[in-house]
């Protein structure tokens, strides 16, 4: 089994702002493998199928982006699977907007999502996905103002081109090491 979760809030006021990149992934997923991600499970919005031979869960925790190590905690243990069957989407405000960087480890970077998960977790090793965001462009602007806001029109084709490089991504790396997967997709 392998699982992908996505990082973001829910609610409708949170739908497209740069913070809920991961909820996008796992949505384009969703569609792309014709899994239905509508489950109230581990904290979260479940959805579980089969692609090319490989049970995979998507998971869109529903715990707001400070507690997300609670939903990926019950997801680990709801199914029994280890941290290392699992990769996490989420937004980066040090990957260029449009770019995506894969890693296996690292701390959490200013990201309370990714905080939370080492907290629950004991560990920052683990797959992911880091969805470029890049950093405000003036002095003075308040990070969460920025995370929580919405893309510009002038970037969403390159959003729209880097969740389909994550959507590659991540199925390349249901049948590939993540070693292999990160050499591929790392420029």
């Amino acid at each position: 089994m392998k699982w992908i979760v996505g990082l973001g809030n829910p609610g409708a006021a949170y739908e497209d702002t740069r913070h809920n990149i991961g909820f996008k992934v796992i949505d384009a997923l969703a569609e792309r493998w014709n899994i239905k991600v509508k489950d109230s499970k581990c904290r979260g919005l479940l959805g579980e199928g089969n692609v090319r031979g490989t049970k995979v869960v998507l998971l869109k925790p529903m715990t707001y982006m400070n507690l997300s190590g609670e939903s990926v905690r019950a997801l680990m243990d709801y199914f029994k699977s280890p941290l290392e069957d699992g990769l996490i989407i989420y937004d980066d405000m040090d990957t260029a907007t449009g770019s995506i960087r894969l890693r296996y480890q690292g701390g959490p970077g200013g990201h309370n999502g990714i905080k939370s998960i080492i907290q629950h977790t004991g560990t920052q090793q683990f797959n992911r996905i880091r969805m470029g965001v890049s950093r405000p462009q003036h002095p003075g602007v308040n990070i969460a103002d920025y995370v929580l806001s919405n893309f510009p029109k002038s970037e969403r084709e390159a959003v729209g081109s880097m969740i389909d490089a994550a959507c590659e991504a991540s199925e390349f790396s249901l049948a590939n090491t993540f070693e292999h997967t990160m050499g591929k997709f790392n420029k």
